[in-house]
């Protein structure tokens, strides 16, 4: 069977690496007007901008100024998510150690966690999880953070989640993938993907779980000529 055109990521300008980076800084504190009562209005657009910018010192600085730690933008992200989306991994660390949500999700779904798996981060993942994320919250395709990581053959960002978390190695998203369907139909077969269906078959990943046609992760790999895939998969019992 063909592979699905469609990727849990989809298009480049839906993604949560574009999404958080295009508007640049100064969209950041566009909402935070709209602080608590007993935070800083001023002091939250800010920690928004700091958190955007990776400044480590001016985040702590707009906090000791009363802040607000959950402050959203014009985009419903928080300065977690802003930190996290740009790998700022010491920001990132400094609002997470200040009580920082790795769950709050903005406009579209996307959160500190779930971004990421699209970036492949280990040091921001290493950051995150001592906040003890929720590891299965899903984002827009419905999709945890392994399955675009999988799509982007983030074999290393994988072997550090599945060693250090609980998460479902076979979780399936809307398109009935789990992230080792999506690296073998939106994988190119290189040495990148080989790697992460390696990380993720060790991780426990079931090579016969297929998608909702019936496909299984082999049956997409011959198709596409992945070789080396498919020997990977057969070894694994597939």
């Amino acid at each position: 069977m063909a592979a699905c055109g469609s990727s849990e990521e989809g298009a480049a300008a839906d993604r949560p690496s574009s999404s958080a980076s295009a508007s640049g800084s100064g969209s950041a504190s566009a909402s935070a007007s709209k602080a608590p009562a007993g935070t800083n209005a001023e002091a939250s657009g800010r920690l928004l901008d700091a958190a955007e910018k990776g400044e480590p010192a001016a985040v702590r600085e707009a906090l000791d100024d009363g802040a607000d730690i959950e402050a959203r933008d014009d985009r419903g992200r928080t300065p977690l998510l802003l930190a996290a989306t740009g790998d700022h991994d010491v920001a990132a660390r400094i609002l997470v150690e200040a009580g920082a949500d790795p769950d709050a999700q903005d406009e579209q779904d996307d959160s500190a966690w779930l971004v990421t798996g699209v970036s492949g981060s280990v040091k921001m993942a290493r950051v995150l999880i001592p906040a003890e994320p929720d590891y299965a919250l899903e984002n827009r395709y419905g999709g945890t953070s392994l399955i675009p990581a999988g799509e982007h053959g983030h074999a290393d960002y994988i072997r550090e989640v599945l060693k250090n978390t609980d998460m479902d190695v076979d979780h399936v998203n809307n398109l009935g993938w789990t992230a080792l369907l999506e690296a073998v139909i939106l994988g190119d077969g290189g040495a990148a993907h080989q790697e992460t269906v390696e990380a993720l078959l060790d991780g426990g990943a079931d090579p016969d779980l297929a998608d909702g046609d019936g496909v299984t992760p082999l049956q997409h790999a011959e198709d596409k000529g992945q070789d080396e895939i498919a020997e990977l998969l057969r070894a694994a019992g597939a």
